[in-house]
Order: structure tokens, then sequence, then C-alpha cells
């Protein structure tokens, strides 16, 4: 049996206005860029894959089922700039096929420094989910899909009944991702690991016309699903809801191709589709995994590199975190809003220097001309925010 657990990540930051040394207002974030943003991407990607995801279910009579991870900062854009998503969103959630999982309020790299507040910000995180779409996640993923033995603990002392990673090659070895597996010494949680070249078929090689098995139909990408039969239990398809629209765009063919996608996969008789808990509840796990090195989903190395490689993005970070505190001591609620703004993945991404000289992807995503503009940008937000605490003493 392949069992297809497929989990699409939605995820928009406030993207910071352009700050100098001298300025002093408040109003640290793009509002007009971030709104343009958000509907541009609302008309390519979200509105159109809401309603093909829609009409999908609706069709195999709720054969057809998926996950959906939405960060606190896209649903509050969403609902200032374009409500209409999140009523497509709340559409989806009501059909009962759809699985909404829970992740850092603020797409943060928490984890790393403060315990604490990656806890505070997971709790935001489910009351929103809670607030919008009536379901209380037995699920998480963490930013960026970071992972080790330490995150899984701790996620599972939250009361999580799974958490997902990234099927990285140097931590499965010889084993396979199409299983379930349990971290050492936590036999409650399981682990859902993506099957990530697959994955990458779809998100990334999709339009690529010098890829040699381009075109990707939904019939070959059945076939290698069927694969899986007798070699594994699940086929975890991880990728970005933009992936639909925004990253591969509609005259790819993308969307004809998720139209037909489910109906090719339940051709073969033993293939359903699962949401990420049915899984858990109906597969055991094959074994332990042992995970004591971080990973992502990140580029070749499966690494963090793309958030803390160079000296710019761990000051930035080590920065931030020593406001923590004061910031909390003070009892603003609007400085601590904008202070976890900041501490969105998104800001150390464009600060990144790993690949800036070609990588037209990062430059794509990144509103700065280099990673040293960015790292100057947050850093003069930064010490305004330090400006503002020390107000509060």
């Amino acid at each position: 049996m392949a069992s297809v657990v497929f989990y699409f990540q939605v995820h928009q930051p406030f993207r910071l206005r352009r700050y100098s040394v001298f300025d002093t207002d408040r109003n640290y974030f793009d509002d007009a860029k971030n709104a343009e943003i958000i509907r541009k991407v609302s008309q390519r990607c979200y509105l159109p894959a809401c309603q093909v995801f829609l009409e999908t279910i609706k069709r195999h009579e709720g054969k057809f089922r998926f996950a959906i991870s939405i960060t606190g900062t896209a649903l509050e854009q969403f609902e200032h700039t374009a409500p209409e998503v999140l009523e497509s969103f709340a559409r989806l959630a009501s059909t009962g096929c759809v699985e909404f999982l829970d992740e850092t309020y603020y797409h943060s790299l928490s984890f790393l420094h403060s315990r604490e507040e990656f806890r505070e910000q997971v709790e935001l995180h489910r009351a929103a989910i809670k607030r919008w779409f009536h379901q209380e996640p037995r699920v998480f993923r963490n930013t960026e899909l970071i992972y080790n033995n330490d995150v899984a603990h701790f996620v599972s002392h939250m009361g999580y009944d799974a958490i997902l990673a990234e099927g990285a090659d140097r931590i499965l070895g010889a084993r396979s991702p199409n299983f379930l597996y349990t971290p050492p010494h936590s036999s409650r949680i399981k682990l859902l690991l993506k099957n990530y070249r697959l994955s990458d078929d779809i998100a990334f090689r999709f339009s690529s016309r010098s890829w040699e098995q381009y075109p990707l139909t939904a019939e070959k990408f059945a076939q290698w699903v069927n694969q899986i039969n007798g070699n594994g239990n699940v086929c975890n398809l991880f990728m970005d809801y933009e992936t639909f629209g925004e990253h591969q765009w509609a005259d790819t063919g993308i969307f004809e191709f998720l139209r037909h996608l489910p109906a090719r996969i339940l051709e073969h008789k033993d293939n359903d589709f699962l949401t990420p808990s049915q899984a858990v509840d109906k597969f055991k796990p094959l074994g332990e995994l042992d995970v004591p090195n971080l990973v992502s989903w990140s580029e070749k190395e499966r690494d963090l590199s793309a958030w803390l490689a160079n000296a710019m993005q761990s000051n930035a970070l080590n920065e931030l975190y020593k406001l923590e505190g004061q910031v909390k001591e003070s009892g603003d609620a609007v400085l601590l809003t904008d202070w976890r703004k900041l501490s969105s993945s998104d800001h150390f991404y464009y600060m990144s220097t790993k690949h800036w000289a070609d990588d037209d992807l990062q430059k794509h995503f990144s509103p700065y001309e280099s990673p040293y503009d960015s790292y100057i940008n947050f850093m003069n937000v930064l010490d305004n925010i330090q400006s503002r605490v020390k107000t509060k003493e």
C-alpha cells in the first residue's frame, strides 16, 4: 500500500521597509509592498489552488485528503488584505478532508535560541488555527522543517502525536523515507519524513525543460508512487502551497497536473490519500531514527546554513534574542509583536551570502540589493527596538 500524504506550507513574512540609522518611526514594515505581494500571490496561487483543491475533494467524494500549515504572519496579512483567501481555506477545512498543522506563529528560529519563546509562539499559532479553522492540531512542523531529537522530545511533551521532517539521506542512510519512525527514547511521537525526490519533482523540476523527465504528467508521477507498494507505507509529499501558480506558473500546466493526479493515483487499488494524523493512526513505526544534529529542507546539504552560515546572520539572531527578556518585562504588547515579527526566518535568509552571486532564487525572494543591505536594515530596526526597550526601564 502507498498512502500519499500531501502537506503544503503557506507563509508570508512582514517585510521591512527601508530604515536608516537616523529613522525614528516605529512603523518598521513595508505595508504597501506586503499588501501588493499578498494580492499578487492570492490571485496567482492561493485562490485558484484552493478552488482546484475544493473541486478535487468533491469530485473524489472525500477520498482526496491533505494537510496545510499556515503561519500566523500569513493569516494576519490575509485577514487585512485578502480575507477571501481565509474564507477559501476555511471552506477547505469544512470538508473534513484537510488537516491543519501547528508551527511557530512567526515562522521563527526560536527553538534554537529560546525554548520559552518557542512554546509561546506555538501556543499562539494553535489558538489561531482553532479560531479560523476550528481544529486543534495533533501534528507539528517546525520552521523550515528544522528537526533533531531535541525538537521531537520537546514537541512530544507539548502533546503532539507526530512531527514532520526532511527525509535527508544523511540521517536515513540505507533506510527509506516511506515509513514512519520514532525518535530515540520517545515512542509516543511519530516521525513523518519528506520524500524529497518526489516532492521536488513537483515543487522544483516540474517546468524545467532541461529535466530528463520533462514533461511531468499525472500518469508518470502516479507510476512512481506505485513503485512504493511493497517498499513502504507512505509517500510524504511536502512542498510550498505557492508551488501552484506562483513558483510554477499556471501556463506550465501545474493546475491541470494537480486536477488529474488524484485520479491517476487512486487507479491503483492499494493507493489512498491520508492526512498526517491518519497516517499516524494507521501505520506502526518501522523503528527508531536517531537524529542528533539539526537538519532542514534547505539545499543539498539539508542543514541550517541558509540562516546561520555567516557572521551577519549569527550577530543579528543573537542580538535579537538578547532583547527577549527586556521586551517581555516591558509589558508593551505592541513592542512585543514588533520584536516577534523580526524573528521570522526570512529576515536571516535575506542575509545569506552562501549563493548570492549565482542564486537567482534567493534574489527573487529577497527585497534587498545584497545580503549586506539586509543586515544593515535589520540592525537599524533592531536598534530602534532597543531604544524603545530602554524607555520602559
